[in-house]
């Protein structure tokens, strides 16, 4: 139940018992202690259940904060401690202002936020100030999740730690401009591939930060139990927004941070609330909520409501009016209240009761107008900070309530528009500074000088001693020179290089080569297996037994299958990160792995292998932050292509996932057909990533059909890699069939029909990568444009000499096959799988839309016997084609 409807406070019938049952809680406080008062507690409520009362205590506390004044701790160095750095986060407010007011006077389309930073500043200062340990030689540093909003107060810090120049926040969101004049340009938000030596983690897109957060906490117990990485009490922090828990990524692992007991994970939400519009819960009370959910998955909440100004206000608050008068105000309205000065909120806040009026009588207009909330309190958040860093046995979520645009004034504190405001007035800017008691003259303020103390002022020598004291500065993203040797190729994959004709299916092969590297003593230790919820549909099942799964807590039950040879076992020290049905947790378990070489200076090589459909599509945004952060690994995408995996359906088969894939500049993507290409295309990708230390990952589809392996051809590798190859030339080829993946062996088959049919000689090509060879083509022709040389795209270098028309076939939208056109020397034609997918036969599927053997030759023979339609209505008799069918797209 919010409080925001009133924490119950329903009529007594009986005043006196209600007192007495309140004294025996007093003396149990004061003779036992709390323990013991939660104890009893309990052992009422589960009495109550018991007895068939139906009643349970609501989640909800009241709206104030949960560490109690007598509970806080000092703060380090005492209020001159304090006072200097509440100096510091001012000024940090005001270089954060003056860059993007800055960048929008001279470029008005540049945007950037003020509101975010203005309201988080305080927040911020006390974890780069006393919390958040940077990586050093004995330490491996803890991990900040940064809001992405508060970018500019980063970059403000920074300024005045030396790592960023006046002129580098000159160059705020002019990145390409910046690189020009040779400088470092801000980005927009934290992107590590764009400030590579700066950011660690993306956390732009909403809801990203918060699941890779948590994900990244968990692979650090991982690291951890699987004795990778020493224990060193390393905490993963994350500061974001209350109208960013919206998103579904933000709490869909909530579960698994208490499941794990991650007591090494804090979230720091930032309950400003507003949204980009308005508030987030305008009727209601966001941090009530958000106390609910957390609370309910099983975090430790730590609310931070109110500062310090207001504990003299409840210690006044005998009959418990004011907490009442809280508990009732909803957000929209405490809003409203942000945005007024102090009379208006002595009439409409105070004024509410004769209690309430008469605690607000005792203050002044501008006392009332100075009354803090909790997260622009330094004191306050610092109790909340240490006691979430000291909790046990649960992660911590501190709710920390704010003033979004704190400082703006009438210019945008509290208001609906301050997310959006830029641009700030000469008066609006003096007011800034008197508000903050900035050192500036009139004139300086007036053009957004930046301010930065004297070397051997007391703020500066405190914040280089504080940031000296965690270790050093932050943020700071150290990719490292470690580099890992990987196995010869026929160590682990000769069983693909020498198949002689053996039938497996690609995902088999994949997972009989995974296996081998898991069984490497020096190199296996480092893979990192990662499933949701298939392992047995991928054939995976033998590595439960081999390296087991991970579990925190071991395997606590006899599984049912015990019996068996493949028996589903847990370990604490298990390899296989077995995630449940979530793909979105999954990508983030692969992130953390993919990005261990950077955050914990230790290279990793995740394979995650899932449905291919529940990729790209699906979890496209959490994939294109990890090729910001940089990762290095494998996706796999099995039972891939629209017609492969028959029967399942519409929602399962995956025509599209190359084509998103090709969208990602750092992504590598294949498309093999058999066992021996799949292993040069993983031998490869493991020595650029660990040996080579690319910030590139590979995506790669194999299948569940089996089919005969045929042994590697001599000469071969470099037109896997490259992304083509011919299985026999043909001198007097009058077509060339190029396909990719399962559709390889249709293209065969449509050249053994046209051999025997019509004599027409088909040469055949496996393409292992349509998305390489675009790429390819698209450099060469730029080289030729700009430097007037002779570079030839490598499909035009290996197609050219011959007039044959040229037929591009996969198990994907024709989307992938187009990609080339424009390098292809010959005619060429497209066929593809547009449209949704449909349970069937993979007979039916591929008939169905029109990539089988028989459509193939049919294309083949349209461009060899050009305008002959007697000649093709013949032919389209003797393959059984009908040629009346409609477009598989529009149906």
């Amino acid at each position: 139940m919010s409080s925001a409807n009133g924490i119950a406070r329903d009529i007594d019938i009986d005043a006196q018992e209600t007192q007495e049952w309140l004294e025996a809680l007093q003396s149990v406080l004061a003779e036992a202690g709390p323990e013991r008062a939660r104890f009893l507690l309990s052992r009422l409520s589960a009495a109550a259940q018991q007895q068939g009362v139906n009643w349970r205590d609501a989640r909800n506390t009241p709206y104030i904060n949960t560490i109690r004044p007598e509970q806080e701790p000092p703060f380090p160095g005492g209020s001159d401690a304090q006072a200097i750095e509440e100096r510091i986060a001012s000024i940090m407010r005001w270089n954060a202002l003056a860059m993007v007011v800055r960048a929008n006077r001279s470029y008005g389309e540049l945007g950037g936020h003020i509101a975010s930073f203005a309201s988080a500043a305080d927040l911020f200062e006390v974890g780069f100030n006393h919390f958040f340990r940077a990586r050093d030689d004995q330490f491996a540093g803890d991990i900040v999740y940064f809001q992405p909003h508060s970018a500019p107060g980063i970059y403000a810090r920074a300024f005045l730690e030396g790592a960023l120049s006046e002129e580098d926040l000159g160059y705020y969101r002019r990145e390409i401009e910046a690189k020009r004049a040779g400088k470092q340009g801000l980005s927009s938000y934290p992107h590590p591939w764009l400030m590579p030596n700066f950011w660690q983690f993306p956390t732009g897109s909403m809801g990203i930060g918060p699941i890779n957060a948590i994900y990244q906490a968990r692979f650090l117990r991982y690291m951890e139990h699987r004795g990778l990485l020493q224990d060193q009490n390393r905490k993963v922090w994350g500061v974001f927004g209350d109208g960013e828990m919206d998103e579904p990524e933000s709490l869909a692992a909530l579960s698994l941070a208490s499941r794990e007991k991650l007591d090494n994970l804090i979230f720091v939400v930032n309950c400003n609330l507003q949204r980009l519009d308005g508030p987030v819960r305008g009727n209601g009370h966001i941090v009530d909520e958000l106390e609910t959910l957390f609370a309910g998955a099983g975090w430790n909440v730590i609310k931070l409501l109110w500062g310090s100004d207001w504990d003299g206000l409840f210690a006044r608050d005998t009959d418990g009016e004011l907490v009442d008068a809280l508990n009732r105000t909803v957000d929209g309205q405490l809003q409203t209240f942000a945005a007024n000065d102090g009379a208006f909120n002595r009439e409409h806040f105070f004024g509410q009761t004769p209690a309430t009026r008469a605690i607000g009588a005792r203050l002044t207009d501008e006392e009332i107008n100075r009354l803090r909330r909790g997260g622009h309190d330094m004191k306050k958040i610092f109790s909340a900070y240490q006691a979430a860093a000291e909790h046990r046995g649960q992660p911590t979520v501190i709710l920390a309530q704010t003033k979004k645009g704190y400082g703006m004034g009438a210019a945008g504190e509290g208001k609906m528009t301050t997310h959006q405001q830029k641009k700030l007035d000469e008066d609006s800017l003096l007011q800034f500074r008197d508000r903050f008691k900035l050192p500036l003259s009139d004139e300086q303020c007036r053009s957004l000088a930046f301010y930065k103390p004297a070397d051997d002022s007391a703020e500066m020598k405190h914040l280089h001693a504080r940031r000296a004291a965690l270790g050093g500065y932050m943020p700071r993203r150290k990719a490292g020179d470690a580099k890992r040797q990987v196995p010869a190729l026929e160590s682990h994959s000769k069983f693909a290089l020498e198949a002689d004709g053996k039938e497996m299916s690609s995902t088999m092969a994949l997972v009989r080569q995974l296996g081998n590297l898991l069984k490497d003593k020096e190199f296996g230790q480092y893979v990192v297996p990662i499933v949701a919820d298939e392992a047995r549909t991928f054939g995976m099942a033998n590595l439960f037994r081999q390296v087991g799964i991970y579990s925190s807590q071991g395997q606590l039950y006899e599984p049912e299958d015990i019996g068996s040879i493949l028996y589903y076992r847990e370990a604490k020290d298990g390899q296989i990160l077995e995630e449940g049905i979530t793909e979105a947790g999954a990508i983030s378990s692969w992130t953390a792995a993919a990005t261990a070489y950077s955050v914990h200076g230790t290279p990793m090589l995740p394979f995650y292998i899932y449905y291919s459909m529940f990729g790209f599509q699906r979890i496209g945004d959490l994939i294109w932050a990890a090729a910001d952060q940089r990762a290095r690994g494998f996706l796999i995408g099995a039972t891939s292509g629209r017609t492969t995996l028959g029967g399942e359906g519409l929602q399962h088969q995956d025509g599209s996932s190359h084509v998103v894939a090709a969208s990602i500049p750092n992504c590598v993507s294949y498309d093999p057909a058999y066992a021996y290409e799949l292993a040069v295309i993983i031998d490869d990708g493991m020595r650029r990533m660990l040996e080579r230390n690319d910030d590139v990952f590979y995506y790669v589809t194999v299948t569940n059909e089996n089919e005969a392996q045929p042994s590697m051809p001599a000469g071969v590798e470099q037109g896997i890699l490259r992304g083509m190859y011919c299985l026999g030339r043909k001198e007097k080829a009058q077509a060339r069939l190029l396909a990719s993946g399962p559709i390889l062996k249709e293209a065969l088959a449509a050249a053994e029909l046209l051999a025997k049919h019509w004599q027409v000689e088909a040469e055949v090509w496996s393409v292992t990568s349509f998305t390489e060879l675009a790429r390819d083509g698209v450099a060469a022709q730029r080289e030729r444009r700009l430097s007037g040389g002779d570079a030839q795209p490598y499909v035009t270098q290996q197609l050219q000499g011959s007039a044959a028309p040229v037929i591009a076939v996969s198990d994907y939208i024709r989307t992938l096959q187009e990609s080339i056109r424009a390098f292809v020397p010959a005619t060429y034609v497209t066929l593809g799988t547009d449209g949704f997918g449909r349970s069937d036969t993979r007979v039916n599927l591929r008939d169905f839309f029109e990539i089988d053997a028989r459509w193939i030759a049919y294309t083949a023979l349209t461009e060899v016997f050009g305008g002959d339609r007697a000649r093709l209505e013949a032919a389209a008799r003797t393959l059984g084609i009908d040629t009346g069918k409609p477009l598989s797209s529009t149906v």
